[in-house]
């Protein structure tokens, strides 16, 4: 799927949304040819300063996480200690 996003600013600390192209492809699991494939996309992208959309990626590194979605440090101080996820344990560093 390609889609086009406006000059618009998000109002999100973790808001993927920029003014953009984004295209979406969905990949068959074949293991770790799979992860290597996505690891090589991850190296595109970010080469041309793209980001992840995290709530599509189930295996997006911390790197590409805190890269794309700046505003991601500063969530750390509205994080509830006592709540967690595998998610968060794996981008939040």
């Amino acid at each position: 799927m390609l889609k086009d996003f406006g000059p618009n600013l998000p109002a999100g600390m973790l808001s993927f949304p920029m003014e953009r192209t984004t295209l979406a492809i969905d990949f068959r699991n074949q293991g770790e040819r799979t992860l290597r494939l996505m690891a090589d996309l991850d190296r595109i992208v970010a080469g041309a300063g793209g980001r992840l959309y995290p709530a599509k990626d189930g295996r997006m590194p911390a790197e590409m996480f805190q890269a794309g979605l700046r505003k991601s440090q500063d969530f750390h101080a509205y994080v509830d200690p006592g709540v967690s996820s595998a998610f968060w344990r794996r981008v939040s560093g």
